[in-house]
């Protein structure tokens, strides 16, 4: 029962926080993503290169950079280039039974990689767009060129070192089977490659960030055959720089409350001329007023005011003789003294247009006027963005 207790108080609790913040809802701020470049740099990177012989074997030295461009907040694409060194190595499992004849080799090259990547940022994807986020995680996929060269340790391995060392036909054998892609000179490859990339927050402009990626390229890459795509990975840490705004503040104003205003129309006793000699009861009708209401920083008429402008284009069909004054206001608590009075004026001028345009009214029955936030007319300050029409 008292745990019962508890979580009803709980709930109840929960309730009185949820309502009070709908309550106190009201003006909020909204960032808008500006599309930007940006430039990149890794210079601390480790590459590792799938094969046979001991892990740190297979490890070299990598760096990249590169240069994007975030066409929203989701997609973007960038172009990078990364360098340095490749390794390889081989290892003849019937050498480690005889001690003498056991070699294990390894052998490193050059080579630089132009490469285009499409970027998804997850971040924003997953929960919007905030400039204040300390980490953001992107996702990315692309295509690019492998240029190798200087492959002098491998060739000397195969044609030189090997042959020397050993006379078994086997052991040839093993080498020209297993080098069977052995390559010199330079070669061009097409790879591919996916990753991701987390960037840390230090500015608006500048992160910190880190990155791991996978590139799959042709059998002869490592000049071992082994039947299927060779594949190398970085790892890479370094900076990017943002250039020009990545974004925009948005202010989203409170919603407006429903404003209805009723109208009164009032009929007077109008006494007949003295001549006639008696008295009698005319319905004829007091000037008509409508108080046509805007939201902030709005002037166009919405359609739960469009009918008090019908009223009064009706009014004035009805008695020919009749015009029309209305003036335009601004609420004093919002804006400055000159966006008040442009807003008050064009407040005047919507309802003088509609009369004229979608309602046939001659100009020369409607005059018009504007008060800025000069003259507030109602106590309520959100009252106060408003045209004030009087036919009569």
């Amino acid at each position: 029962m008292k745990m019962k207790k508890i979580i009803l108080s709980g709930l109840l609790f929960l309730g009185v926080l949820s309502a009070q913040a709908q309550d106190q809802q009201g003006e909020r701020t909204e960032y808008v993503f500006n599309p930007h470049w940006y430039v990149q740099v890794q210079p601390l990177g480790i590459q590792h290169t799938l094969g046979e012989v001991d892990f740190s074997d297979l490890n070299s030295y990598n760096v990249q950079a590169g240069v994007g461009y975030n066409f929203n907040k989701a997609f973007g694409a960038r172009f990078t280039i990364g360098a340095w060194q490749s390794r390889a190595g081989i290892s003849n499992k019937e050498w480690e039974t005889n001690t003498l004849d056991y070699r294990y080799d390894k052998w490193k090259w050059n080579y630089i990689a132009p490469q285009i990547d499409l970027t998804a940022n997850l971040s924003n994807i997953a929960f919007g767009v905030n400039p204040n986020r300390l980490f953001t995680l992107t996702a990315f996929i692309g295509v690019g060129l492998n240029i190798a060269w200087n492959n002098d340790e491998a060739v000397d391995l195969k044609y030189n070192k090997y042959p020397a060392r050993y006379s078994r036909l086997s052991d040839l054998t093993f080498l020209n089977q297993n080098m069977k892609y052995c390559w010199s000179g330079t070669k061009v490859r097409f790879l591919g490659r996916a990753g991701l990339q987390g960037d840390f927050r230090i500015t608006d402009k500048l992160s910190a960030g880190i990155e791991v990626n996978a590139n799959m390229i042709t059998d002869k890459y490592n000049s071992k055959r082994a039947g299927n795509a060779d594949w190398y990975f970085n790892a890479l840490a370094g900076i990017k720089y943002n250039l020009g705004k990545t974004h925009t503040v948005r202010v989203i104003p409170a919603p407006e409350p429903e404003i209805r205003y009723e109208e009164k129309i009032i009929y007077r006793d109008r006494e007949v001329p003295a001549n006639t000699g008696n008295l009698a009861i005319a319905d004829e009708r007091e000037p008509m007023r409508r108080d046509i209401f805007f939201l902030i920083n709005k002037t166009n008429i919405r359609d739960t005011e469009k009918q008090k402008v019908i009223d009064i284009a009706n009014y004035l069909k009805e008695n020919p003789d009749a015009k029309v004054v209305m003036t335009g206001y601004a609420d004093k608590g919002t804006g400055n003294a000159r966006i008040n009075a442009r807003l008050a004026k064009q407040r005047s001028e919507s309802v003088r247009n509609m009369l004229m345009k979608e309602f046939g009214i001659p100009a020369d029955r409607i005059t018009y006027d504007s008060k800025g936030d000069t003259e507030q007319p109602f106590a309520e300050n959100d009252k106060n963005r408003v045209t004030v029409c009087i036919a009569e």
